[in-house]
């Protein structure tokens, strides 16, 4: 029995009748065409019984109701060859066999119809976790902040006034779901030539495509079409924002790129222009979202810009959503130095409002880091905390020592999801 269900032929009509699975969307069209083909089938037994019992002359005059269903037949049967068409022809270049159509037609389908998740942060942190995302879910939407002034994004933002790119860059590529040589050729950064060394192929493409659409958020939505992009990159706001940092000392520091590099403790964040305004359309899937995802990334360049724009903190305060913060594994030399869990927490809340998340998701597989390069590991102190919950879990990543892991984050995000609607 075991030999009979191992063999090809019977996994390969296994994988077939995946097609019929609820939500495939390709059981209609098989009624509908099997519909056809029986009034067809009528309709020709009913002129042929014609032709036989009744002479030539006598022919047409009785073949209205046999000419009716043989044309209903046919349109029938045609249009769900076409519906058939239309529901896997977007899958039909995505897999090598016919039989493994079936099972990613279900997936995509089912993506199609996950959560709507939100995540707002920037740099590497959050584009890890879009990687996970869009394998759950392509309702993804991710706000950025835009405030980078450093490298080729300050370059290009000094130079053509245009929003800094290198973010969205990162979370596009994370998103896309083209050909890896695309992806690998937005990430492209160029060693030599004058004027172009330090730049990312990336940048310079959404900088030419924000100048040809008089757009940077038509620009974004042409480079997700060119990358096949599941889910939407969104800026926070289209102002020209900067970050300024108080410090313990008590100096002020002006600029995201110079306060990476700051040596005395940072006692508050803000933005300047105080009053910025939020870009509408992050307001709106703000308002829309099942889940709200803060992080992970730097708490003070990444995170908190996006939070201290007040139309962002108010619309995810009025949400509904289930809200998660995820922390940092390791310390950031420069912002987070000497910080505990705790401590990001309590600056986060500090910088907007105390019940600004319902989870914060922590690692607990604590690995030591050559404190050099990486700073140290974010460790748990046991504080009571107000206003959240701490679910501890191995997220990070086995060979990076700083990474979260795209998917041990992602499972973990959605039991959570699951387990805040029980």
């Amino acid at each position: 029995m075991n030999k009979k269900n191992n063999s090809p032929n019977f996994q390969f009509l296994k994988e077939i009748s995946k097609f019929l699975y609820p939500g495939i969307g390709l059981k209609r069209w098989i009624i509908s065409g099997s519909i056809g083909i029986g009034l067809l089938s009528i309709g020709l037994a009913y002129s042929i019984r014609k032709i036989i019992w009744f002479s030539f002359s006598n022919l047409l005059p009785g073949q209205t109701e046999s000419i009716i269903l043989i044309l209903i037949g046919i349109i029938m049967i045609l249009g769900s060859i076409y519906g058939i068409y239309k529901s896997i022809r977007p899958f039909m270049f995505q897999v090598k066999s016919f039989e493994k159509l079936a099972n990613t037609i279900y997936k995509e389908k089912n993506k199609e119809k996950g959560p709507k998740i939100v995540a707002i942060g920037g740099g590497t942190g959050l584009s890890v976790l879009l990687r996970g995302l869009k394998n759950y879910s392509n309702n993804i939407s991710a706000i950025i902040t835009v405030s980078d002034d450093g490298g080729s994004s300050g370059r290009l933002r000094r130079e053509l006034g245009v929003i800094p790119p290198g973010d969205f860059r990162n979370c596009l590529v994370a998103l896309s779901d083209t050909e890896p040589l695309l992806a690998e050729l937005f990430q492209y950064r160029f060693n030599q030539g004058n004027g172009l060394k330090g730049h990312s192929f990336g940048n310079l493409f959404i900088a030419a495509m924000n100048d040809l659409t008089r757009s940077f958020p038509e620009a974004l939505m042409q480079s997700s079409k060119i990358l096949a992009v599941k889910g939407e990159i969104i800026p926070a706001t289209l102002q020209n924002v900067k970050l300024i940092a108080k410090l313990e000392d008590g100096s002020e520091i002006l600029g995201e790129s110079f306060i990476g590099k700051t040596k005395s403790k940072i006692t508050h964040l803000s933005i300047h222009p105080e009053n910025t305004k939020a870009y509408p359309p992050a307001l709106d899937k703000i308002k829309e979202s099942d889940i709200i995802i803060i992080g992970p990334g730097s708490l003070y360049t990444s995170i908190i810009p996006n939070l201290s724009i007040n139309d962002i903190t108010k619309a995810i305060n009025e949400s509904k959503a289930c809200k998660i913060y995820v922390c940092n594994i390791a310390t950031q030399i420069g912002e987070t130095k000497g910080y505990s869990m705790e401590d990001h927490i309590q600056s986060l809340q500090k910088h907007t409002i105390p019940d600004i998340v319902d989870y914060v998701l922590a690692n607990n597989n604590l690995r030591r880091l050559d404190e050099r390069f990486f700073g140290e590991p974010v460790i748990n102190k046991n504080k009571k905390l107000n206003n959240v919950q701490i679910i501890e879990s191995d997220i990070g990543d086995e060979n990076h020592p700083i990474r979260h892991d795209s998917h041990k984050l992602t499972e973990n995000i959605i039991k959570l999801y699951e387990k805040h609607h029980i």
